[in-house]
């Protein structure tokens, strides 16, 4: 089979939330939430990592203890892509931040704001009036400390701190935490994603960096191997460099509701040694199922090895015999009920 992997990075439309449609809304002009009751979070949050949960949860906690409801404001497509700038790839996409972001406490509000031209025009006032105040009710707004807001970023934390006191709320920024390599960011597990250093993105997001699409059919050349590869179209997340990684799988019979599918060994890169062009495709170790139509979600835990040119079909195949001992190796053995992250 042949896929090929989409360029990360694209836009994609925000959809309401299939998992929890209640604590998702597209659009704060879809919300009316009473004046001063709320905490409001802005940011990316690309990858919801070790970084972003702390932050959430201190928010949390302080909307519990000042009795306000917490929500999350974040922008899609990233403002970056529609003022030309050009995108950065994604950790997460839209589907799976959200999700991510909800399941850190039952209490989370999570509001999509579609970045549009529209929203880029907005002074730092109208932004502050109609989506602060007018429709999240912001008793409290936290921040990163590099915010800007507003037409050509001309506002700024202390912009939104003086706009507060004008409106009546509290504005704050909140450190990330981090390491001695500095605070955990996206930047950071981008650059370890883009390294092939997946132990290090791995320990800012608290789980492996993950790859979804879905599998569509190919040239079946790997069912001829005696591997049966699953080829994904679609992904949209930031790509280690190419060549052959041990993984976990789920897939994703009905939406919001992924299971374990078991280990596999992934291949991402042109195929040299039958020029077949660029593909990420999914050998998944002791299962034989139909997976055409479905959606996937690999978990890329190791590195195996480079992708390269073999001298024939044979010696791929015995390449490819090593591959999948070496992942059984760096893998569990057990496949668990749920999903493995």
């Amino acid at each position: 089979m042949t896929a090929e992997a989409d360029e990360p990075g694209g836009a994609a439309p925000a959809l309401p939330h299939p998992c929890e449609p209640d604590r998702y809304v597209e659009g704060a002009e879809r919300l009316h939430f009473p004046a001063r009751s709320t905490l409001v979070a802005i940011g990316n949050f690309d990858g919801v990592h070790a970084g972003h949960r702390a932050v959430l949860g201190r928010a949390c906690e302080e909307a519990r203890a000042r009795g306000l409801r917490p929500c999350v404001l974040t922008f899609h497509p990233h403002p970056s892509e529609v003022l030309g700038r050009g995108g950065l790839p994604r950790l997460t996409s839209l589907e799976r931040k959200v999700e991510l972001i909800l399941g850190l406490a039952p209490e989370l509000q999570v509001v999509v704001q579609p970045f549009d031209r529209r929203l880029a025009a907005f002074s730092p006032e109208t932004f502050v009036r109609e989506l602060l105040v007018g429709h999240l009710g912001a008793a409290l707004v936290q921040v990163g400390h590099n915010f800007r807001f507003g037409h050509r970023r001309s506002g700024d934390l202390t912009t939104l701190r003086d706009l507060g006191q004008e409106y009546g709320f509290e504005a704050r920024a909140e450190p990330l935490s981090g390491d001695d390599a500095g605070s955990y960011s996206s930047t950071r597990v981008r650059r370890a994603v883009a390294e092939g250093a997946l132990d290090e993105a791995a320990r800012i997001l608290g789980r492996p960096h993950m790859l979804s699409g879905c599998v569509i059919e190919g040239q079946r050349r790997g069912r001829t191997l005696g591997f049966p590869t699953a080829n994904l179209s679609g992904v949209d997340e930031a790509l280690p460099p190419d060549g052959v990684y041990a993984v976990l799988v789920d897939w994703e019979q009905e939406p919001c509701r992924p299971r374990a599918l078991g280990c596999g060994v992934m291949n991402l890169g042109k195929r040299p040694t039958f020029d077949a062009g660029r593909s990420a495709e999914v050998f998944v170790l002791d299962r034989d199922v139909d997976l055409y139509g479905q959606k996937l979600r690999v978990h890329l835990v190791a590195r195996l090895r480079d992708e390269r040119r073999f001298s024939g079909v044979e010696a791929l195949r015995q390449q490819i015999q090593e591959d999948v001992r070496q992942a059984r190796q760096l893998l569990p053995a057990d496949v668990p009920a749920g999903p493995w992250y």
